[in-house]
């Protein structure tokens, strides 16, 4: 955990924030979280002395995800950290246990499971997204935004003129949308966005795909019948298949319906 107004103001690190991705916030709409086993540093440690006082509150922070080898997988911005508890840690000696309060809107439910998947390396399978439910599908698309970066490790575009097959079969709403166009651009738990501006933004290039490329879509006849939800495009009303297709050939997308 680091402030996000100095970089070199380390607050320390924990080997595990239990409840950071809990379904409910807490009574005052801030998330109750353990930091268990940590090691606080900085602004984090000037608050330990001030529990039960509004100088407890150390500020706003960065909260990265580590893997196994100390690389961060992604961060999350974490507003208004304040500690509200201290015991020392069953972990290792000199570590203690930090309950503290923060505010999280990008830690979704259910996303623990995602960054433990790409953690240990697990998410490697195309379809592991198929029988995921809602909810689920929502919290891992946001775990493939956040750990874009580290999944792709630098990787360029494809090459201009490249072809993807976008498979049509598993797409039943617009969450399953973006989980198969990630997965046909970037691979298992692959981004390509998670709503609409998103998906506009990555059909600039830079994403995993050049610009302009040419898309096989399987099984789009199905894909048609189940995205047929309309949404509204500018002063109009249009379906939600057929406004993808229009943002599609708005950057030079070649569509082929299959």
């Amino acid at each position: 955990m680091t402030s996000d107004e100095d970089d070199s103001d380390f607050w320390g690190f924990a080997h595990d924030a239990e409840g950071l991705f809990t379904p409910l916030p807490d009574e005052e709409g801030a998330r109750r979280v353990r930091l268990k086993g940590c090691h606080p540093q900085g602004g984090l440690l000037k608050s330990l002395d001030q529990v039960g006082s509004r100088r407890a509150m150390a500020g706003n922070a960065w909260l990265a995800l580590l893997d196994g080898e100390g690389a961060t997988m992604g961060s999350y911005f974490v507003n208004e950290v304040t500690v509200v508890d201290v015991k020392p840690s069953a972990r290792r000696a000199g570590l203690v246990d930090l309950t503290v309060t923060l505010w999280c809107e990008n830690a979704l439910p259910g996303a623990e499971r995602a960054w433990d998947l790409v953690r240990t390396g697990q998410l490697n399978r195309t379809g592991m997204w198929h029988e995921l439910a809602p909810e689920e599908r929502h919290a891992g698309l946001s775990v493939a935004l956040w750990s874009r970066g580290y999944q792709r490790q630098g990787k360029p575009d494809a090459p201009v003129g490249h072809v993807f097959t976008l498979d049509g079969r598993h797409i039943v709403d617009e969450d399953s949308f973006y989980c198969a166009i990630g997965e046909a651009v970037n691979g298992p738990g692959g981004y390509f966005g998670w709503n609409l501006d998103a998906l506009d933004d990555c059909l600039r290039g830079g994403w995993g795909a050049p610009a302009r490329f040419t898309l096989h879509w399987d099984s789009s006849a199905e894909a048609r019948a189940r995205l047929a939800e309309r949404v509204p495009a500018g002063d109009r009303e249009v379906a939600l298949f057929d406004l993808i297709l229009e943002i599609f050939a708005e950057r030079g997308v070649s569509v082929i319906l299959r």
